[in-house]
């Protein structure tokens, strides 16, 4: 079951949460965009299958939407929620500079951050327009890489390298206690740290210890934003070396401190 709530609506441009509650392993039927706009998730995870690639989404990774590119959809792995912003075609080529942005969007700390105020001036500001043009902004400056050597990108080693990545990538947004660790996680794969370190960059643009650092970021956001105060409780709990690694890392991702964000998040009036 999906449920979509709007919280923006503008002649040029649109906000909505999306939430699927629904568990199925297979593909959904194929979907045509009718506009432009980006899918950054909120919660959970779910594969997107659009012109034949196969793509994560997550906290850390979005995807844009094109007019008429079709598009598919498995949720393996339980209920998500995300948040779509359309944005008529003037107004996304404004923002973007025309520049042709990937269907895969890496949605780094600022992003993020981006992502969840626009939401609540949304529901209260004047004029979130602003708000949104910098989400749409931070978005759509990210893109993927692939510095691999041609004889990694053939057919098969690219399957192989993306079955890893992806196993790694589920062990962390799991939780697996194993992927605190490159060698233990690399152990868990079946596979050799360096080798692992190697692909989990080309593949992904940042390394294992950024990508665990991103979603232990992601998870301080949305404890913040719940009102939890406790930064030394957080960073007990999501696996900080302590209080003042937390704030270290979550200034090094977002541009700002947990004490900054705590004042962000505090409720409208």
């Amino acid at each position: 079951m999906r449920r979509s709530t709007p919280v923006l609506t503008a002649p040029e441009y649109s906000v909505r949460v999306v939430a699927c509650a629904d568990e199925h392993h297979g593909w959904s039927t194929a979907e045509p965009s009718d506009s432009f706009g980006l899918v950054l998730p909120r919660r959970g995870r779910f594969r997107l299958m659009s012109e034949g690639v196969e793509q994560a989404v997550d906290v850390t990774q979005g995807y844009a939407q094109m007019p008429g590119v079709e598009q598919q959809f498995a949720h393996p792995s339980g209920g998500d929620m995300c948040t779509f912003v359309s944005v008529g075609a003037r107004l996304w080529r404004e923002i973007t500079g025309d520049r042709a942005v990937p269907q895969v969007v890496r949605v780094d700390g600022v992003a993020e951050l981006a992502h969840r105020l626009l939401l609540r001036s949304a529901r209260g500001s004047a004029d979130p327009a602003e708000r949104l043009v910098r989400t749409v902004a931070a978005a759509a400056r990210t893109s993927p890489s692939d510095d691999a050597p041609a004889a990694a990108r053939t057919p098969g080693a690219r399957a192989a390298r993306a079955r890893l990545v992806a196993r790694a990538r589920d062990a962390v947004l799991e939780d697996v206690p194993q992927a605190r660790d490159l060698v233990s996680l690399a152990r868990v794969l079946g596979t050799s740290p360096a080798h692992l370190s190697r692909v989990f960059q080309a593949e992904t643009g940042a390394s294992l210890t950024r990508f665990r650092n991103r979603v232990r970021v992601s998870r301080v956001l949305e404890r913040l934003e719940a009102g939890d105060g406790d930064l030394a409780a957080i960073a007990g709990d999501l696996g900080f070396a302590d209080q003042a690694h937390l704030t270290r890392t979550v200034r090094a991702t977002t541009g700002a401190t947990p004490g900054r964000l705590r004042r962000s998040f505090a409720p409208v009036p």
